[in-house]
């Protein structure tokens, strides 16, 4: 009797605007995940490297990153950086500045928009693979949709945020249509959420009303440890456990494993 080959959930979070709580998201609900004892990898593929920086490791001094992964001068395996949460670890592949040169240099390299995908064809370790796309719908969230089985989308609590949402959502249809036939929306999380803030409120209720059960019940309350922590190179588990911003990214793990 063969074993079944472990295949894990790899999930793009996108939003092509940028000041949602992207990378916030990518970095601590990986950690959160890894807190409950699942095996989690977090790619970062936003040539900004925040979520590189944001856990403290200086992408202008790394040797090897997703830059050398997607010229095939490197595998995933050799650019991994380990990221203690605790007495737990998670597997990191940083970003690099240089990435910003990939959408020129790959441009007429066959098959481009597959070269994440093909890198990560042989990975199966883990339970959870996040993508930390940049704020864009160019070549590296392509690859980064192509890739995923799933899209998970942080969107601010404000009416501005909204706007521009159809275009990630007609992006998102398009190549699951033409490139990726399992793509599929994981869900939608409110961030930056200020409770006292009718207008707050009034957006979160249209998320649920549009998205339904895709929209994550528990918003990301506004918090300034969020917004601190990645200056420290530190989750906000290690920054400020005791946190809004940890007690929400925890439950928000606890409710996609509860989803599962």
């Amino acid at each position: 009797m063969e074993m079944e080959v472990k295949k894990p959930r790899i999930i793009a979070i996108a939003n092509q605007k940028g000041g949602v709580g992207k990378t916030t998201t990518a970095i601590n609900l990986s950690a959160a995940l890894t807190r409950l004892d699942k095996q989690v990898m977090l790619i970062d593929i936003d040539p900004g490297a925040h979520a590189t920086y944001g856990l403290g490791i200086l992408a202008h001094k790394l040797e090897r990153t997703v830059y050398n992964v997607f010229k095939g001068e490197a595998t995933i395996e050799d650019a991994i950086i380990e990221i203690l949460i605790e007495d737990k670890s998670m597997d990191f592949l940083p970003s690099s500045l240089e990435l910003a040169e990939a959408e020129m240099i790959l441009f007429n390299t066959p098959g481009r928009e597959f070269l994440l995908s093909n890198a990560l064809s042989s990975i199966t370790k883990y339970d959870f693979i996040f993508i930390d796309c940049p704020p864009s719908l160019g070549l590296m969230t392509l690859n980064a949709l192509v890739a995923a089985r799933e899209v998970f989308i942080p969107l601010q609590a404000e009416f501005l945020a909204l706007q521009g949402l159809s275009k990630l959502l007609d992006s998102i249809a398009i190549i699951k249509e033409r490139l990726n036939p399992a793509l599929e929306l994981m869900g939608v999380v409110a961030t930056r959420f200020d409770g006292r803030r009718i207008l707050n409120r009034e957006v979160v209720e249209k998320i649920r009303s549009y998205f339904g059960e895709k929209a994550y019940n528990l918003p990301i309350r506004e918090n300034i440890s969020l917004a601190e922590s990645p200056s420290h190179g530190l989750t906000i588990f290690e920054y400020s456990p005791s946190s809004y911003g940890a007690t929400d990214y925890l439950a928000l793990a606890e409710d996609i494993l509860e989803r599962t």
